[in-house]
């Protein structure tokens, strides 16, 4: 299964009052386990950087001017991230912002029920506590030491390390299921228990071998502790 953890920087928090993304980061997973490919660009937003924004992210004006449009990188991030389930932290915002781009570039928006809120999981799962990416890192012992300010591709790193935890580690609710061939991997809340082996393994010692064996015993006289009975 292939899970895309991604996150955006944007100018502002509602791209109805004209706020656009000025970096992307995505990051795959492959049956829960990161494979090493990424998405990561950084988009001019063809308007200036409110403070705000700057003090967030620290991305300025002079910094995105040369940085391509969100037209010229879209179709390259559609094709990254397939038709892969999207891990989000606070989907709504990143969705809302990504599908306004995408329109605007005229190419297809994703549609919501792609999105995983990773925000949603941890609120039923620690009802109460803090939700926040720096909270849920702490949590679980990720080091996010180097997240001075926000950034898509190290926010979607850690995320990708928070959802892991989420669902139960890098192999979420593993178990042996009990089948009438034998025992498979599964995965569910079914406890396993072991049971006794129907058929007797074969022996690997061949009767050369143990003759070999009784001999040079044998030959060792009745101090030898092969010759010991308990």
């Amino acid at each position: 299964m292939r899970e895309i953890v991604l996150d955006t920087e944007t100018t502002g928090l509602d791209p109805a009052e004209g706020h656009r993304i000025v970096e992307i980061g995505a990051v795959e997973l492959f049956n829960h386990m990161p494979t090493g490919r990424t998405f990561h660009n950084y988009i001019n937003p063809e308007r200036p950087m409110p403070k705000e924004a700057f003090e967030v992210h620290g991305l300025g004006d002079d910094f995105l001017r040369d940085k391509p449009r969100f037209r010229e990188v879209g179709q390259a991030f559609l094709d990254f991230v397939g038709d892969s389930r999207l891990i989000i932290h606070n989907a709504a915002f990143d969705m809302k912002f990504l599908n306004a781009e995408l329109s605007q570039s005229g190419l297809p928006r994703l549609a919501g029920d792609r999105a995983v809120d990773t925000v949603q999981i941890a609120r039923q799962k620690y009802p109460g506590s803090p939700a926040s990416l720096d909270a849920l890192c702490r949590r679980f012992g990720i080091d996010n030491s180097g997240r001075e300010k926000h950034g898509a591709l190290l926010d979607s790193e850690l995320l990708a390390e928070v959802y892991l935890e989420l669902i139960g580690g890098r192999q979420p609710a593993l178990v042996l299921a009990a089948t009438g061939q034998g025992r498979t991997m599964a995965t569910g809340p079914a406890e396993w228990r072991p049971t006794p082996r129907p058929d007797r393994l074969p022996d690997r010692l061949t009767l050369a071998e143990a003759a070999a064996h009784d001999a040079f015993v044998a030959a060792m006289g009745d101090a030898a502790i092969w010759s010991r009975r308990r």
